[in-house]
Order: C-alpha cells, then sequence, then structure tokens
C-alpha cells in the first residue's frame, strides 16, 4: 500500500523483492522494514523489542509459526545495521506520530485489531483473519489478532487519528486517539511503529 502510494511499486519488482526477502505468510515489522530499505525508501523503525519476545510463544496468535520464525526473526533484527536498516528501541508517544504527520509522512503500525474500532465504518471490522463477507469464520475470539494499518492523518481538535486498513481498499478509517493507543500498545504488539518519510 505505502510503496503504492509513493509510486515504487512495479508488480514484478515486488514479486522479485518477496522472494529475495524470503518473506514467507508470516510479517513481521522487521519485514517490512527490509522491504521499505529494498526499495530505497527511507524509514525508521522503533520498537520495544529487539528480535522476538519469548513471552509471545504460547499466543494463540503467534503460536503456529512462532518455532519456525524465531530464528529468521532475531537474524534480521542482528543484520539490520549493516543492512542499512534504521531500527531502535524506543518509545513512541502520541506527538511524535502527529509530528511525523504532520510533515507529510506516513507510518506503518502494528495494532491488536481485535481492540481496533473505527468511528466511520457503519458496521464494526470484522478483525477474524479479515475474511470477506459471506464467508464463514471458524475462529474463536481471540485475545489478541496483529494487523498492519497505514497512519495517513490525524486531527487535534476532534482528537482523531486517521489509518488506512489494507483489508478494506476503499476508505480511510478514523479512531479516537484513546482507542488508537489502546491498540497499538496492546501485548503482543511491541509498539512496533514503521515511519515512512515520503521525501525518499
Amino acid at each position: 500500500m505505502v510503496l503504492q502510494y509513493m509510486n515504487h511499486l512495479d508488480d514484478d519488482e515486488f514479486q522479485k523483492a518477496i522472494r529475495e526477502l524470503r518473506l514467507t505468510k508470516s510479517i513481521w515489522t522487521i519485514d517490512l522494514a527490509y522491504l521499505m530499505r529494498h526499495f530505497g525508501v527511507k524509514h525508521r523503525f522503533c520498537t520495544q523489542t529487539l528480535g522476538v519476545d519469548k513471552g509471545y510463544k504460547n499466543q494463540s496468535f503467534y503460536r503456529k509459526h512462532f518455532d519456525t520464525e524465531e530464528n529468521r526473526v532475531n537474524q534480521l533484527f542482528a543484520q539490520a545495521k549493516a543492512c542499512k536498516v534504521l531500527v531502535e528501541k524506543c518509545t513512541v508517544t502520541v506527538q511524535d506520530i502527529q509530528k511525523h504527520l504532520s510533515q507529510g509522512h506516513v507510518a506503518i503500525v502494528l495494532v491488536n485489531a481485535v481492540l481496533l474500532l473505527c468511528e466511520l465504518c457503519s458496521s464494526p471490522v470484522k478483525y477474524c483473519c479479515f475474511l470477506p463477507i459471506g464467508q464463514k469464520c471458524f475462529c474463536r475470539n481471540p485475545d489478541y489478532q496483529g494487523h498492519f494499518i497505514v497512519l495517513c492523518g490525524y486531527n487535534k481538535a476532534s482528537g482523531s487519528i486517521y489509518y488506512n486498513n489494507p483489508a478494506y481498499a476503499d476508505r480511510t478509517c478514523s479512531t479516537s486517539i484513546s482507542n488508537f493507543e489502546e491498540a497499538r500498545t496492546s501485548y503482543g504488539t511491541d509498539e512496533d511503529i514503521l515511519f515512512i518519510y515520503m521525501d525518499s
């Protein structure tokens, strides 16, 4: 979504990058940082955990891919500096995010989709696997459902954050800052945020 918005997206080149970076069905924020680096997009990845948090091993959302992904993801973090992928262990405030957005940039944020509520959508977002309407969902309501959104703006007066949800290409969503904070700081997210600089 971000690469397309920046006119960096050529489908053949994107598929080649997916293969070269060995991106699997399980995508971590560090994978997205490497993808931005591959396309020469200036970025800054902020997280609370440099590597894989072993505490997630027994969480239903992570359980399926945890053992196979742990070494791969930890290796990506270890090689980040040498590969010119900018990763920082730090806390990001809403004010930091608003400043970034006010400069015309965007950010990719890992949120707990169970908690994120769009104020503009007429019905609640179906977070479970983001299945199209009409398809039966067999999973239980999880405590955590990791999902990436792209922040694109905010309204300080109304206390709203605007974002694009890759599950819904036809709309821009909005939520309160308090709801956004709850979803992005939920256990399971590591407060991952990938700042993207549009002047790259």
